[in-house]
């Protein structure tokens, strides 16, 4: 999968794109559940990933 940079630095790479689309991606899936308690974190981490890995995919076929 793709390994470029979200935020690179001139002293680091920083998150890689797919990092921050799966981190972006959770935050989404938690403002939707009314009750935390009830959310699995593997099975959250597992589809965060997925959707980004998606979203690079699209990215790619536009650019």
């Amino acid at each position: 999968m793709s390994q470029l940079s979200a935020f690179p630095t001139q002293e680091d790479n920083g998150m890689t794109l797919r990092d921050y689309f799966a981190a972006s991606a959770v935050q989404g899936f938690i403002i939707q559940v009314k009750d935390l308690g009830k959310m699995h974190p593997e099975s959250v981490a597992r589809r965060a990933y997925e959707m980004a890995d998606e979203m690079i995919k699209a990215r790619s076929e536009v650019h």
